[in-house]
């Protein structure tokens, strides 16, 4: 899908951040503000580095001819985790603090394959389905918060932006100065072989709802790589807990989840590092004082090897 240039919607003096891109008005308040122009993608695009495209098909589809597919008959389902089991990984994450609720990655259904639209897997590659508020905060910015109760293990939204290589990644975040916002996150999934696969999206100049979702330490979400086409994940952020109307939605930029109490988060950091880093304002009593931080994209090449 093109992006677009976020836009005031008509009625009410209502504005609508996705300028109608998404199927689910995406709302913005208080009247008369705006954050900073940017355009507005309902999905993750191909970086200015051109390394990686995330509307590239790469996998097969399944011949499933069922309604809705259903493990073990789907190949797609038999690659990794699927959503009937996100509640029971939910609740074994918050009893363990594991850093995250799927030791496997998830694949959905995709364009090749044979079953319908309404396939219960196929979810994320849907959408934004709920009434979400892009809003002013006291402290932290824009942030994000829910218009509607949201069940505990829904699909929210996804984080999307620009997919880039590390090298591009690094360039910008070195290139920004410490006032400005950083938005690239970056994912890292440690595959059975021993691999790690590196993900990092960058919703600064192209991006949706979820470049406004603030940090927490005790977040309401935990983000998931949901994998659709290719192997370049959808960054897809699921409710880690029933979450009220009015409640502002965050997720931990670390990947961690619920911290316990007490335990160290982090390395102790040295002074030259916590000069770069801005403080958290999320107020939880785990809070760690300062936001996350990865300090690989800040190495110079030597000491990075």
């Amino acid at each position: 899908m093109g992006a677009v240039l976020w836009q005031r919607g008509r009625g009410a003096g209502m504005a609508e951040l996705s300028g109608g891109s998404e199927a689910v008005a995406v709302a913005l308040w208080p009247p008369g503000e705006a954050p900073p122009a940017f355009q507005y993608s309902p999905e993750s695009v191909a970086g200015a580095d051109g390394e990686l495209d995330p509307s590239e098909v790469t996998f097969p589809g399944c011949s499933c001819r069922s309604r809705s597919c259903a493990a073990p008959a789907c190949p797609c389902l038999s690659r990794g985790h699927s959503y009937s089991s996100l509640g029971l990984l939910l609740a074994q994450q918050q009893q363990q603090q594991q850093p995250q609720p799927f030791s496997r990655p998830v694949f959905e259904c995709n364009s090749l394959c044979c079953c319908g639209e309404g396939c219960q897997n196929r979810l994320v590659q849907r959408g934004l389905q709920l009434r979400l508020q892009v809003f002013r905060t006291p402290h932290k910015g824009w942030g994000v918060r829910a218009l509607q109760p949201i069940p505990e293990g829904s699909f929210v939204c996804e984080y999307a932006g620009e997919v880039l290589g590390f090298a591009e990644a690094q360039r910008r975040i070195q290139a920004q100065s410490p006032q400005e916002p950083n938005y690239i996150i970056a994912v890292r999934e440690h595959l059975h072989d021993g691999r790690v696969m590196e993900t990092f999206v960058d919703p600064t100049r192209i991006g949706n709802v979820g470049r406004f979702l603030n940090h927490s330490c005790e977040p309401n979400l935990v983000m998931v790589p949901v994998r659709v086409d290719s192997m370049v994940p959808k960054l897809a952020l699921f409710a880690a807990a029933d979450i009220a109307a009015g409640e502002e939605l965050t997720y931990d930029y670390s990947g961690r989840f619920r911290n316990v109490p007490g335990a160290s988060r982090e390395r102790k950091a040295p002074e030259e590092e916590n000069s770069l880093r801005k403080p958290c304002y999320c107020g939880s009593r785990t809070c760690a004082s300062f936001l996350p931080w990865d300090s690989s994209l800040f190495s110079t090449p030597a000491s990075s090897l």
